[in-house]
């Protein structure tokens, strides 16, 4: 599409572009929901830790980019809230409070907002940007799942949490960041708007 067939405005995320509605924004809430349970099917246990590698911190972090602050907690909010209930759409088809991991579902849920408040100035728009806007989404979701499973997994040391928690991870959140880099950026320049 050329730059005269869509504009775009400052503050806009990606959904922005899509027409109006209310019926717009309950798909697109709910269709995130939905990508990211499917995406925390992706799981590959980790040695040593309770918590495995999946598409879902990924999905979730799209999700709040593309949606927006507002769209993106309410989508995350929805898929914590349905998983809580008994859905089995939790990193390798869990659902409930006591896996040692629902702490990162709770962190999801912060920094889709996160992450979706920094698109909306422009936090998804370069590939340095968007690098920052992950990271910084990578960080909530640390900062509220590292806390959960020590108290999960009656962790008692710094040395312990992130052994089992963080350093496992770090590696996947940069790959992560690099697809995202790419990503966004891309869509961004697809709809004629950089």
């Amino acid at each position: 599409m050329s730059t005269a067939a869509v504009t775009s405005r400052p503050g806009e995320v990606l959904a922005d572009l899509l027409p109006a509605s209310r019926v717009r924004d309950i798909a697109l809430v709910l269709g995130g929901a939905v990508l990211t349970g499917v995406a925390a099917q992706i799981a590959v246990p980790v040695p040593g830790s309770p918590v495995p590698v999946t598409g879902q911190t990924f999905a979730a972090l799209l999700v709040g980019t593309a949606l927006g602050a507002g769209r993106g907690f309410l989508s995350l909010a929805l898929y914590a809230v349905v998983g809580m209930l008994g859905v089995p759409w939790f990193a390798e088809g869990t659902s409930g409070v006591l896996a040692p991991s629902f702490g990162y579902v709770i962190g999801m849920v912060f920094a889709a907002a996160a992450v979706g408040a920094l698109a909306r100035r422009g936090g998804d728009r370069t590939p340095l940007r968007m690098v920052g806007t992950m990271l910084v989404g990578e960080a909530v979701i640390y900062l509220v799942g590292l806390p959960y499973l020590a108290a999960a997994m009656g962790y008692f040391s710094f040395s312990e949490v992130f052994a089992a928690g963080l350093t496992p991870f770090l590696i996947g959140d940069a790959l992560k960041a690099v697809l995202a880099m790419g990503l966004l950026p891309a869509a961004w320049k697809l709809v004629g708007r950089e």
